[in-house]
């Protein structure tokens, strides 16, 4: 098992950085979340050209071919930059589609998604019920050749901008047998109502309500009934996906504190000569390589095609919580400074409080986790 990064991760990675720090500076993360889009087109575009909606797909298709792997190393810089819009929501429906769909779903979605003229992203959470997929309320009927969908899902991301939504719908009601399948809904179909979300960290999350949307059959992804296992991989790669996210906004702001503490002098002297910030900072090290050490294990594994369940409910239930932890302690370190408005900890903050909640919170995960060994 080796986490070293490839020579070209590496260089993902130093793009990535570069690009995001010239083109993405927090004073535009500060104006998009006020904005109601949630962010530019430019940036967007910029980010197409660069070929990032389409890294990990096929070349057949339009896009580069990396692996999940490469997948998470650049988005933990996206986490890094705070970047705002659709890539990461996009993200889980290019994975569906290349997992799931047919091969004419394929050739006609993915060329558009690595391109970036498609905008994907997924409805699953359920007002009372979150991700129990066992709970799911949302009911799609047939009739004909097309499925009538209606129910109402909570916390997706960026729906007032993507193009198609990955909706899970029950479709079969037979004793224990209950089948639930996945479909590919345009967001703005008659029926479709979305409702802003009002969130701590300014990102653009909506409540959906399907009222008797109508969905051809042929946008159903994958064989009929058999959309519960489907949801619950791509939940996992998902999870791992965001923990990815929390790590780079963890190290960006162990890198600031650090530099904070050398910087600012109090009497006379570096705080960060002072034992009690000495302290905090290794207790925020200690977290932050626990976070990559359990996320790139998840993500190894996912990317080499083992069984990553546990590893990615671990992932998240200490990454959610260390995340928090980490910009806590980095509040500590900053003083009244760190709480400005115009200082960049809150961004991370905030998010970190966000994210903790974001595919199942830690109870959530231990739940899991708990069940994976036996209990």
């Amino acid at each position: 098992m080796d986490f070293a990064f490839t020579e070209e991760q590496e260089m993902l990675r130093k793009i990535a950085r570069d690009f995001l720090a010239t083109e993405c500076p927090k004073d535009t993360v500060r104006k998009m979340i006020k904005d109601e889009k949630g962010h530019t087109t430019e940036l967007w575009n910029k980010i197409a050209e660069l070929g990032w909606p389409g890294l990990i797909i096929p070349e057949q298709f339009g896009g580069i071919g990396g692996s999940f792997l490469d997948a998470v190393a650049l988005v933990e810089e996206l986490g890094r930059a705070c970047l705002p819009g659709p890539f990461h929501s996009s993200l889980m429906g290019t994975l569906a589609v290349m997992r799931l769909g047919s091969a004419r779903q394929q050739q006609e979605l993915l060329p558009k998604i690595a391109s970036g003229k498609l905008i994907l992203t997924s409805a699953f959470s359920e007002p009372g019920t979150g991700y129990e997929l066992d709970h799911l309320e949302c009911q799609a009927s047939a009739e004909g050749n097309e499925y009538v969908i209606s129910g109402t899902k909570l916390f997706v991301e960026n729906a007032h901008v993507a193009d198609l939504m990955l909706c899970a719908a029950r479709t079969k009601h037979d004793g224990r047998q209950e089948g639930i399948d996945l479909f590919l809904v345009e967001s703005g179909a008659k029926g479709v109502i979305r409702q802003p979300i009002e969130t701590i960290a300014g990102d653009k999350q909506y409540q959906v309500a399907f009222q008797g949307v109508r969905v051809p059959e042929g946008n159903r992804l994958g064989e009929t009934h058999t959309g519960k296992d489907n949801i619950r991989k791509l939940v996992e790669l998902a999870t791992v996906l965001k923990c990815a996210e929390m790590l780079g906004g963890a190290q960006q702001v162990m890198d600031m504190t650090v530099t904070y503490v050398k910087e600012r002098v109090q009497f006379d002297h570096p705080i960060g000569s002072l034992q009690a910030i000495q302290h905090h900072c290794a207790n925020m090290m200690i977290d932050l390589e626990g976070m990559r050490y359990v996320t790139y294990l998840a993500a190894w594994k996912a990317g080499d095609n083992q069984p990553f369940a546990k590893e990615a409910a671990v992932a998240k239930a200490w990454s959610g919580q260390a995340y928090k932890r980490i910009c806590d302690l980095a509040h500590q370190c900053h003083g009244a400074i760190g709480f400005c408005e115009d200082h960049d900890l809150p961004l991370y903050s905030r998010r970190a409080k966000t994210y903790e909640f974001a595919l199942g919170d830690s109870r959530f995960q231990r739940r899991f986790v708990a069940k994976e060994i036996g209990l």
